[in-house]
């Protein structure tokens, strides 16, 4: 199998760091699952947000929601989010069709996706 990466955005980064240690470990323990033949091994343990140009990935790790897209080098972790945080539930409550359609047509969610995201890492 290629060598695989999983490359985080600044903004990813910034939310894995500011949790405990311990936490940190567990949340990154999850990434196990996460090679380059997830989508094969594991398609319905993953949600899909998608639009024209692009698809991002929902994956739950114990009480963390975190938001990716596949790239030829490997994974890019957009966000790492508490199931409980005001900006997943901003993203999550009240969607009056199926959620990841629902998000895949919220712009706000995507401005969320992209912020702190370096250019060559967005779109």
């Amino acid at each position: 199998m290629p060598a695989f990466q999983i490359i985080f955005t600044p903004a990813s980064s910034s939310e894995i760091s500011q949790l405990p240690t311990p936490l940190q470990v567990e949340v990154l323990r999850e990434f196990d699952v996460l090679t380059s033949d997830f989508l094969t091994r594991h398609p319905d343990r993953f949600g899909t947000v998608r639009r024209p140009d692009r698809t991002l990935y929902r994956y739950r790790a114990g009480d963390y929601r975190i938001y990716f897209e596949q790239k030829q080098a490997g994974l890019v972790i957009h966000r790492v989010l508490h199931k409980n945080s005001l900006k997943d539930f901003a993203f999550r409550s009240q969607l009056p069709g199926s959620e990841d359609e629902e998000l895949a047509g919220n712009p706000k969610f995507w401005e969320l996706i992209d912020s702190h995201s370096s250019p060559s890492e967005s779109r």
